[in-house]
């Protein structure tokens, strides 16, 4: 029992979670825990479904192919972040799995891959991108994994654009000019980031006419796509999220 008192990794479980709860291990958990990091039974390992917080288990069977833990304590409560949803192009493979892994750290409700008119990638693998935000969210000590939806058009979801949830479009063509996130309201919001190609301007011309839509600019210099992803969480998340 000591040494669960010092856990230090952490596990995402499709799980409900509290004290005495038996939570039993997938083949793929059990290997990584017993056969990757050779924990043993009475071993600790922190846990979080997404919805009942952190916990603090013991490991009470362990085997390489499979193995139960069992909830001992809640260790941190759950922390849902802001209503935030993350728009992006898919850009390359690593740089894609690098934006997703960096909202999920970065408190995006939501992550969002969208085509474009001149985005590269036809296709993404959800499931993948699915695990990555995942696997962040146990790294950096979050208990909320956001959702990662599968690929759809910017027009299609312009279409059925949500009366309420603000916009921040992130357009490289403002590169230089002011932030215009000021005297923005907390609310519902999403972030927008184009594709390395930029946006097309008719695209660019719906977007501006949304009603909901905020112009952003994110400095002097044309970023990078996934460096704009993390410039734009931030801004967002100084002035309306939880960085406050």
């Amino acid at each position: 029992m000591l040494r669960s008192m010092t856990a230090k990794i952490r596990l995402y479980v499709d799980h409900p979670l509290g004290e005495g709860q038996s939570l039993a291990l997938t083949r793929e958990q059990a290997h990584y825990l017993f056969g990757v990091m050779r924990l043993n039974v009475g071993d600790g390992v922190l846990v979080f479904n997404g919805q009942d917080g952190e916990w603090r288990t013991d490991v009470a069977i362990a085997n390489k192919r499979n193995g139960v833990l069992v909830c001992q304590q809640q260790t941190a409560p759950q922390r849902n972040p802001p209503d935030l949803w993350l728009i992006f192009a898919p850009i390359k493979k690593a740089r894609t799995d690098f934006i997703v892994e960096k909202a999920a750290e970065m408190g995006a409700a939501r992550i969002m891959p969208v085509q474009t008119q001149f985005t590269n990638s036809e296709r993404i693998r959800q499931d993948r991108l699915q695990a990555h935000a995942v696997e962040a969210a146990e790294q950096c000590g979050g208990t909320f994994v956001p959702e990662v939806t599968d690929l759809t058009k910017l027009g299609t979801l312009l279409d059925t654009w949500p009366e309420d949830r603000q916009l921040s479009f992130c357009d490289e063509t403002e590169a230089g000019s002011a932030t215009r996130l000021a005297g923005a309201t907390p609310g519902p919001w999403a972030i927008l980031i184009g594709p390395e190609g930029g946006f097309s301007e008719p695209e660019r011309t719906r977007l501006a006419a949304l009603p909901q839509s905020h112009v952003v600019s994110l400095g002097p210099r044309i970023l990078r796509a996934d460096t704009a992803v993390v410039a734009a969480l931030t801004l967002w998340q100084m002035a309306l999220g939880d960085w406050q």
